[in-house]
């Protein structure tokens, strides 16, 4: 009973975070991240371990919450992925992509060998595609709340679709590579939409309905559900087949917004004993996972901006890179798909969370969440790229 109202109550809390937000004009992922970095962690701190004798393994161990947590992991990896595949290669958003990606991976990569020498070479790789990942719907709304430019617009968003595309399948084929027996069954269920076809469904919503009810099987018997779902939708592409959400945008709006993003949140942090991570970190080390992923995102995507053609008349290229070092939830996703894998300890899960607030809060506190006043903000509204507002 005590577990359903800590759960009840946290849902709650991010329903007050993400209104008391946009009263200060924050985009819901900005309330919803700072609520899970920092209230979480107080809650558990102050509150339920003490008052209430629970600890996070007591909190996360429930079947029905694992299946919630099951439909959560669903409900916010297929929605970027299904982002993710469409991406439509551009010469100017590939020249940016490049380095935006490669000098944050290395410098990844390098700090993983420096700092844990004892990871094992999946856990390297993943700990270089943390420092590489760009969030495409929370860039996508920046450059929407400020009425950036459309054609500017889209090649920002396309280059963050070409970055996130590199690191969820590179990710996906090495995580596979080391278990080939495990591929068949993800690959056999990313074959999917080829027996839709021979049973002439063509439905698109009926195949966003099957392509997600998939990933959650997946993500409960523990398969690799990046392959699957990244399989999927090559094969529906390749078949030409049109993808539509399972449910109205509005409901499935609703559903990342109250229960399937503060869940995935708070799943990861409760599992945190923020004593023994800083403990384990250090303070020197904490810093290091917060300021290297940052600097070495922003060099990379100076140099991207700069080897390109202008996006626009008048572009402000300092301003574009500090934008495409926004992390959002493609970044936590990732980091919890990490540490359900066991590839980083709670004490990295915590530093590179803390990274990605302050990498998404960093436009807004460089003053560029205002309006730009000489472009129409109703534009960018009609962009072909239309992630949901709360991702």
């Amino acid at each position: 009973m005590m577990i359903a109202a800590f759960w009840l109550a946290v849902l709650g809390l991010f329903a007050l975070a993400t209104r008391l937000g946009r009263q200060l004009n924050l985009i819901p992922i900005v309330s919803q991240l700072l609520l899970a970095t920092f209230g979480i962690p107080l809650l558990m701190l102050f509150w339920v371990e003490p008052k209430w004798q629970l600890s996070g393994a007591q909190l996360i161990a429930p079947v029905w919450l694992k299946t919630l947590y099951g439909l959560s992991f669903a409900v916010v990896l297929g929605h970027i992925l299904s982002d993710v595949i469409e991406v439509r290669l551009d010469r100017q958003s590939l020249k940016v992509a490049l380095p935006s990606f490669a000098v944050p991976f290395v410098c990844g990569v390098a700090c993983a060998g420096w700092m844990l020498p004892s990871q094992s070479g999946l856990s390297t790789l993943a700990f270089g595609l943390v420092f590489a990942i760009t969030a495409i719907p929370v860039l996508y709304l920046y450059l929407h709340h400020i009425g950036y430019p459309l054609e500017a617009t889209r090649r920002l968003v396309q280059t963050a679709i070409l970055i996130d595309l590199a690191c969820w399948s590179l990710f996906g084929l090495a995580q596979g590579s080391l278990h080939l027996s495990s591929l068949a069954l993800p690959l056999l269920g990313a074959c999917t939409p080829i027996a839709l076809r021979l049973l002439n469904i063509r439905q698109a919503r009926l195949h966003g309905l099957v392509f997600f009810a998939l990933l959650m099987v997946a993500e409960h018997y523990t398969l690799n559900a990046l392959i699957l779902g990244i399989g999927y939708l090559l094969c529906m592409k390749a078949l030409r087949q049109s993808f539509a959400l399972p449910l109205k945008a509005s409901w499935f709006k609703a559903l990342q917004q109250y229960l399937a993003i503060p869940l995935i949140l708070t799943f990861g942090i409760v599992q945190i004993n923020i004593h023994s991570a800083m403990g384990d970190l250090g303070w020197l080390n904490l810093l290091i996972l917060i300021v290297v992923p940052i600097v070495s995102k922003l060099l990379g995507n100076w140099i991207g901006v700069r080897w390109a053609t202008p996006s626009f008349a008048g572009a402000v290229r300092w301003k574009e890179a500090l934008l495409l070092n926004i992390r959002g939830l493609s970044e936590i996703v990732f980091l919890n798909l990490l540490l359900q894998e066991g590839l980083i300890t709670p004490s990295l899960y915590f530093a590179l969370m803390s990274m990605s607030l302050i990498a998404t809060l960093l436009p807004a506190l460089a003053g560029m969440s205002r309006p730009l006043p000489s472009y129409d903000v109703n534009a960018v509204k009609h962009s072909k790229r239309k992630p949901c507002a709360n991702s």
